[in-house]
């Protein structure tokens, strides 16, 4: 397989590792808090594509779902620039960033969320700490498949 691949498959698996740290986290916190889990992954889906999914259960069914496929593609970025010359912990910032900025902008933009400045300090930390669990879990993932 040529690198470029090589490195995007790893990518995606370990956008699919970090996907799990992330979930994991967010079970935690979501128990701890007393809250239910957010449906904006897939109201953005909805609102970009025009599809509405109907009933109770084929909504978080399609909620997980695209959480773990977002997750796992977003991976394969965090390969591309590793493998395009960044370093190990400057590809795992980088991508951190991306992910994390794209949803600071996207959701907002989709009137999912309100902007980051409307976010009380305690919104602000989660969603911090789990985007960083994400960003770093993928990076250690990707490092240990790239020394095999």
């Amino acid at each position: 397989m040529d690198s470029w691949k090589q490195a995007a498959w790893n990518g995606a698996i370990a956008g699919f590792a970090g996907t799990a740290a992330m979930t994991l986290f967010q079970l935690i916190e979501m128990r701890l808090r007393d809250r239910e889990g957010s449906d904006a992954p897939l109201k953005a889906v909805e609102k970009l594509t025009g599809v509405e999914v109907v009933g109770r259960e084929s909504r978080e069914r399609a909620t997980t779902a695209i959480h773990w496929a977002y997750g796992t593609a977003w991976g394969v970025a965090r390969g591309l620039l590793q493998h395009a010359g960044l370093s190990a912990p400057a590809a795992t910032a980088a991508h951190t960033a991306l992910v994390w900025g794209s949803a600071l902008v996207m959701l907002p933009v989709l009137k999912l969320a309100p902007p980051i400045a409307a976010w009380d300090p305690e919104t602000f930390a989660t969603d911090t700490a789990m985007h960083m669990t994400y960003g770093f879990a993928t990076g250690i993932a990707y490092e240990s498949l790239e020394r095999r």
